[in-house]
């Protein structure tokens, strides 16, 4: 058993506010050999490799992210120790430790062993805008926050490429900057039915995704549904690229 099977990626599991990784650690601290006693020395090599046995493997992630994956671990561990989660074993020290009642249960919720059966969102294929905040907000397990930044964004990049005032939002932005008689964004170069429809995709990807969740409450928990629209968010960022590069050639 490996920690990559629950979290693959090592810059999601530095991403993850500490509260949050620990609670993560919790299903694959649950599944720990009952051989081997849980201890923070343990885990660490078991996850980055021994440096005094090499032979021994280089752990489960690239070696690149070392530091940071220890760092990570080492506040994790710390915050799971001070919520009583992790408590010292009876009849041994205190750097050997066990599951309390609490941490058992919370390794059971489904909402701690999403972390390993979550879609991936790889980082590299994201647009700049949205690489570094959406990416980690995904990772994080925030879906509907990550949605509403990644359509957000579109909002902003759109205003600013056609250089429309502030004043101007959502749906009513969308179609007043690709609008198919004088759109700043409008591609004059095809027919007007494509870019009715260029229109009409962008205010409906607005309309559906982000205008909702700024009107009220949206509960959005389903990973697989969250990286779709987030790459609908990324496909409608390199549109409007593209239409940049074709204007200022």
């Amino acid at each position: 058993m490996k920690l990559s099977e629950f979290i693959p990626d090592a810059e999601a599991l530095i991403a993850f506010e500490v509260d949050e990784l620990g609670l993560r650690l919790l299903p694959y601290l649950a599944r720990w050999p009952r051989h081997e006693h849980i201890q923070l020395s343990t885990l660490l090599i078991l996850v980055n490799g021994n440096p005094q046995a090499p032979a021994h493997g280089e752990g489960t992630y690239p070696r690149t992210f070392k530091p940071g994956i220890e760092e990570a671990l080492r506040e994790a561990w710390a915050w799971l120790v001070g919520a009583a989660l992790l408590v010292p074993h009876a009849g041994y020290n205190e750097s050997i430790m066990s599951l309390s009642r609490r941490a058992r249960k919370l390794a059971a919720e489904p909402a701690n062993q999403s972390a390993h059966s979550a879609r991936r969102v790889p980082k590299e294929s994201l647009h700049a805008t949205i690489r570094e905040d959406v990416w980690a907000l995904y990772h994080r397990g925030k879906y509907d926050t990550a949605v509403f930044e990644a359509m957000k964004a579109v909002e902003v990049t759109v205003r600013n490429a056609a250089a429309l005032p502030a004043s101007l939002l959502g749906v009513k932005l969308m179609r007043a900057a690709f609008a198919p008689e004088n759109g700043q964004l409008s591609d004059m170069t095809v027919d007007a039915g494509e870019r009715v429809a260029r229109m009409e995709l962008f205010a409906g990807a607005i309309g559906s995704y982000k205008n909702p969740q700024s009107h009220r409450k949206v509960a959005l928990d389903d990973p697989d549904e969250a990286a779709e629209i987030i790459m609908v968010a990324n496909h409608l960022l390199r549109i409007v690229d593209a239409m940049m590069k074709k204007i200022y050639p």
